[in-house]
């Protein structure tokens, strides 16, 4: 057991070495902007894997939270004037409260009712945004926004130091009896329950922390793109990541992490390849699915097994 922490310890030094080396290995204004970009999808990752991959709750919403999470952000500080932090904080525990307000409906459905009840909410949040045009400005959207530093390595380094924090905290997490009750729904909910695990008390708890995550990770892209707009939070947002965590491996730590920074720099890796980009990016994403249905994750540790 002191072998794995202290091999889990060392792992993390490594990754916060290459985090903080990569501005200077991709040190064009490009590549620092796809960085900050690869970092909030992280975030998203982790928290869409927290309720799909320790819990086991199909949720298509997250992009909801997502928009949640930027246009309380933004308007706090555009309309009346708050400081970036306090505006977060209160994106935050907005996002948070409107995943329990979900998790109230979604803890009595399972499979792909929950999938369908988390699907309607995320198009109802798009369709009150593009809507609610006095405060959301509609599709018309939001201009001029600042970010909190202008210089988009600092920006990378602050929303990566943020993304490996809530690493280590969903992996203290999941480590802990929590995890495991968590889990114990996911396999079987009903064997939970005779165990004595709330199940509805876990799912809430598992919603409401990944919408504040995806939430936190908005308060930071209006900044980053200047402009804030509806179509940027619309659902295909949501397959986006459950993409990334698929990829990865579900029910991982590292899996979403890494299920992330691929499905970012691949689309750009491919944009040599014009219009057929598109097309290659699919394929690839199928041929992942197919086999490899572990993610990329399962496949490391199947040809490990392999080797030894």
């Amino acid at each position: 057991m002191i072998g794995r922490l202290t091999g889990r310890r060392a792992w993390l030094g490594v990754a916060v070495v290459i985090v903080a080396a990569l501005p200077w290995l991709l040190d064009t204004s490009y590549w620092r902007g796809i960085l900050v970009l690869c970092a909030m999808n992280v975030l998203l990752a982790l928290s869409l894997n927290l309720v799909i991959g320790y819990t086991g709750q199909l949720n298509l919403g997250q992009s909801a939270f997502f928009g949640i999470g930027a246009y309380v952000s933004t308007i706090l500080i555009k309309s009346y004037g708050w400081n970036f932090w306090l505006a977060a904080v209160a994106a935050v525990g907005a996002a948070g409260l409107l995943g329990l307000a979900l998790a109230a409906f979604a803890v009595r459905l399972r499979g792909h009712y929950l999938a369908i009840a988390s699907l309607g909410f995320a198009v109802i949040t798009y369709q009150v945004l593009v809507n609610w045009e006095n405060v959301t400005q509609g599709v018309r959207g939001i201009y001029g926004i600042m970010p909190p530093f202008s210089h988009p390595a600092a920006l990378f380094y602050l929303v990566a130091g943020i993304a490996v924090l809530v690493y280590v905290l969903i992996d203290n997490l999941v480590r802990s009896p929590v995890g495991d009750s968590l889990r114990a729904i996911r396999e079987d909910e009903v064997s939970a329950a005779s165990l004595g695990i709330n199940r509805a008390l876990w799912k809430a708890f598992a919603f409401g922390v990944g919408a504040a995550i995806a939430g936190l990770a908005g308060c930071f892209y209006p900044g980053f793109v200047g402009t804030l707009v509806p179509d940027a939070f619309n659902i295909v947002e949501s397959f986006t990541m459950m993409a990334m965590v698929i990829v990865g491996g579900m029910g991982t730590m590292i899996g979403p992490v890494l299920g992330a920074i691929v499905l970012t720099f691949l689309p750009e890796l491919l944009r040599g390849f014009g219009e057929l980009r598109l097309m290659i990016y699919g394929i690839a994403l199928t041929l992942v699915v197919l086999f490899m249905p572990g993610g990329m994750v399962q496949a490391w540790m199947a040809l490990r097994a392999r080797l030894r």
